[in-house]
């Protein structure tokens, strides 16, 4: 059975192990479990079932993980967007006034379109008519936005009226996230196997004696009922009926389209698996993907996409799709585990975050800098998915810069085709979601 594993998932040409395979996908849940708390609670203000939502979210994201790692074969995790799952609860449902069942409807028709441009290639010939440069600045990005979040999570760096934002007060569970930073910093300078993992455990163990993080009262709980949400989207597909609505769609399409696009690529090239500026077998990644966010649909959760915290398992060896299955385990046994699971607090996790984007940012120093005509696009990409909080938005307006200043600088022949159906694209993009 060993030597199955090894063979199918190519864990020995890939210079890894099992042992690494099973700590990176240990890493990968344990850096997005609260994902398992934070999604149903922004659904809860969009009046679902916390609890079918928080059950449809471990299963959803069991689903693309397995998937990933089995069809896809590469160590990415799937779950619910954090940005899009806002966009869910706080535009669509109470903004619009759409009902929650109607914009599950709306997450299922936009997943099942993301199938047919998927099946027809059109979403991976994107991919590859993106150009080096802009790859590296999107995989630095994400990087530069995920130690964002990290930071913001711990709140290291809070809101501020006068300067938009500041550096916090430390105190309380702050102290955690710093510890956990300097424990992986040391680990990592002294190249202990793991850092990143045995910080997030090590941190945990240390909230809880020191009191700033509850010790859970029992380990296992039992899993709560789908039944509020299972199935609900497929009876109100026939309510997306009008001009409105079919914005919404487009819009879900357009945000996890280009996020997942993006930390494809970015996960990817830190992890070396791309290929002459192609992504092997993107295809049945894509795919992955576009079926996670059918089946998170029917279960009841916000549209499915690759998650940028997979980062921090490639950070510990994660190579190949063995992670990801791995991963897809623990979701479902953290179903039953959840009162342990809220040991794992974002600041616990938020040094990973913040130390993967360390990581992810030295990509930069690949982008042709002496260009300009590269170098302003990549350096909007660079600068605005941290600051508009979305990769979507960050990898759009690199886009739209990008044939305008290539033009500018008399290299026009150099522009791929396809980059100016993306100019129109994300324009149109852009003015849909920035109506």
């Amino acid at each position: 059975m060993k030597d199955k594993v090894i063979s199918y998932f190519e864990i020995d040409k890939l210079n890894s192990t099992i042992g690494r395979e099973v700590l990176a996908g240990f890493t990968t849940f344990i850096s997005m479990a609260y994902i398992l708390f934070v999604i149903p609670s922004v659904l809860g203000a969009a009046h679902m079932d916390k609890g079918a939502a928080f059950t449809a979210t471990a299963l959803a994201s069991a689903f693309g993980c397995l998937m990933m790692g089995i069809y896809a074969k590469y160590p990415i995790a799937l779950g619910p967007g954090l940005g899009v799952n806002g966009f869910f609860a706080y535009s669509v449902v109470i903004g619009m006034g759409i009902p929650w069942q109607t914009a599950l409807a709306g997450v299922f028709v936009a997943g099942l379109i993301f199938i047919l441009i998927t099946v027809f290639k059109l979403r991976e010939m994107i991919i590859d008519a993106i150009p080096q440069d802009l790859k590296y600045a999107i995989s630095s990005g994400i990087g530069f936005f995920i130690s964002f979040i990290g930071l913001k999570d711990s709140k290291l760096i809070i809101a501020n009226d006068s300067t938009l934002v500041s550096l916090g007060s430390i105190h309380g569970q702050t102290w955690l996230t710093i510890i956990g930073l300097l424990l992986i910093i040391v680990l990592m300078l002294l190249r202990v196997p793991g850092a990143i993992f045995i910080s997030i455990v090590a941190t945990a163990i240390i909230g809880m004696l020191l009191g700033m993080i509850d010790v859970p009262h029992a380990i296992i709980s039992e899993a709560p009922s789908l039944k509020p949400t299972f199935g609900v989207a497929l009876s109100h597909i026939t309510d997306i009926n009008t001009m409105q609505l079919f914005v919404v769609v487009i819009t879900f399409l357009l945000v996890t389209f280009f996020d997942t696009a993006g930390t494809l690529v970015a996960l990817a090239s830190q992890a070396g698996l791309m290929k002459d500026n192609k992504l092997p077998r993107a295809g049945r990644a894509l795919l992955s993907d576009s079926v996670a966010m059918i089946v998170g649909a029917l279960f009841g959760t916000s549209p499915l996409g690759t998650y940028v915290e997979s980062s921090a398992g490639i950070a510990v060896g994660g190579r190949t799709g063995f992670a990801s299955v791995v991963t897809g385990i623990l979701f479902i046994i953290g179903i039953f585990f959840s009162p342990l699971l809220a040991v794992v607090s974002t600041y616990v996790t938020a040094p990973a975050l913040i130390i993967v984007g360390v990581l992810m940012a030295g990509n930069t120093a690949k982008i042709a800098w002496d260009k300009l005509e590269i170098a302003i696009p990549a350096f909007v990409i660079l600068i605005t998915m941290p600051l508009t909080y979305s990769i979507a938005d960050g990898i759009a307006l690199g886009i739209i810069l990008y044939p305008i200043t290539m033009i500018t600088a008399g290299r026009i022949k150099e522009v791929p085709k396809l980059m100016y159906v993306l100019f129109v694209v994300f324009l149109i993009f852009l003015s849909i979601t920035q109506a």
